[in-house]
């Protein structure tokens, strides 16, 4: 009956917490994260390799749903361009472009800083509360040892080792789950971190860009008339 009881109750550990949950936040924050990661000098390469803005817009449409520099990008042109077309109505009198645009980046960084966190709330609740979850395991395997203990009148070997036993191993993979969680935790933040720098650095660059039509330290540039990302068609539509 103990072996059946430490079977079913370690079962039940794992399938509610461990390997569902666990492991399924932490395979999509690491595809997730180094899917970014590996293609951020792209998407930018790509932007600056363009010859105009139009160019630039229709490289960063043809990127992935997932990628956020270029949904960053995007939303920078379709501010700029919507400036552009109300020029003379209230709301070029109440933000001039630079503040208009300014807005829509923080906006748009703001949005994809949130999609970075997604999981890691879970990481952390995992990593802070599944040594409890030990040690709970260990504080009703020492009762059950102790009830096994009055009810025998003898704390022999035999009587103890089991309880005692299902125990530590419960202890075991509480640190198990905890530790991986919480390294995976400070990876992913200190991976966050720096995609968050990159976001910013690429906000700046596209501000001055969108703004003054140059990009600060690239020499002069031409002129750019800058038109808004066309829509894309409705599902089931030609």
């Amino acid at each position: 009956m103990g072996n059946v009881r430490h079977h079913r109750e370690g079962s039940v550990f794992r399938d509610g917490v461990d390997v569902p949950g666990y492991s399924l936040v932490h395979r999509v924050s690491c595809e997730r994260n180094f899917g970014i990661r590996s293609r951020a000098q792209n998407a930018i390469e790509t932007f600056w390799s363009t010859t105009n803005p139009q160019e630039a817009i229709r490289a960063m449409e043809a990127q992935p749903a997932s990628e956020p520099f270029s949904k960053i990008a995007l939303e920078c042109a379709n501010a700029a361009a919507h400036h552009a077309k109300n020029e003379g109505s209230r709301l070029v009198e109440a933000l001039n472009r630079s503040e208009f645009i300014d807005r829509a980046l923080r906006q748009a960084v703001s949005r994809e800083s949130a999609k970075l966190e997604n999981g890691l709330t879970w990481l952390a609740s995992v990593g802070s509360t599944a040594p409890f979850v030990g040690l709970f395991g260990t504080v009703w395997g020492i009762y059950n040892a102790l009830i096994k203990i009055g009810a025998s009148g003898q704390a022999s070997l035999d009587v103890v080792a089991g309880p005692v036993g299902e125990a530590l191993i419960m202890t075991c993979i509480g640190l198990g789950v905890a530790i991986p969680s919480v390294l995976a935790y400070n990876f992913f933040v200190r991976a966050n971190r720096v995609t968050l720098a990159q976001f910013d650095e690429f906000a700046h660059d596209l501000h001055d860009y969108f703004a003054t039509g140059a990009r600060v330290g690239a020499g002069p540039q031409p002129t750019m008339r800058v038109q808004a990302p066309a829509p894309r068609p409705a599902p089931g539509k030609a």
